[in-house]
């Protein structure tokens, strides 16, 4: 008889510290492991590292990692944050040929985000009261050989 996995999420609310992005990676180490995902964990973990350092690094406020399954094989990672303006280099449209210069010191992680992902995107939420607001970037990883839809 087959099995169907039923989709999950999970949503660590973190403060603004620079442990938080340290505990969120242990956190989604945890969960993969918990769901039988091991293979995503590399990937899934860099994605979360990117959008988390990025959310502490240019927010003041609180931030969450969501990580979602889409499909048995399929995750979504995400970090909600306070501020709703989208970074540049993940609005719709933008270059991926935009690289900083080589001796920049930053710069390079939504490059990465974006490289790795199978998918990813932005939201801004604006809606008051039916949200703290802010923007949820979002990346998605598949096992290998399963494409994004």
């Amino acid at each position: 008889m087959a099995t169907v996995s039923p989709s999950w999420a999970y949503t660590l609310q973190l403060p603004h510290d620079p442990r938080a992005p340290g505990i969120a990676r242990a956190t989604l180490r945890t969960i993969l492991a918990a769901h039988g995902l091991h293979d995503l964990t590399p990937t899934a973990e860099l994605l979360a590292s990117e959008l988390l350092t990025n959310a502490h690094l240019h927010t003041s406020g609180p931030y969450a990692l969501r990580i979602r399954s889409t499909a048995p094989e399929r995750l979504v990672v995400a970090v909600w944050d306070t501020d709703p303006k989208v970074p540049p280099g993940f609005t719709e449209g933008a270059s991926s040929d935009v690289l900083p210069p080589q001796n920049a010191e930053n710069g390079r992680g939504l490059h990465l985000v974006r490289a790795c992902a199978d998918a990813w995107g932005a939201s801004v939420l604006r809606e008051l009261g039916a949200s703290k607001g802010g923007k949820l970037l979002w990346a998605e990883c598949a096992r290998a050989g399963l494409s994004a839809v």
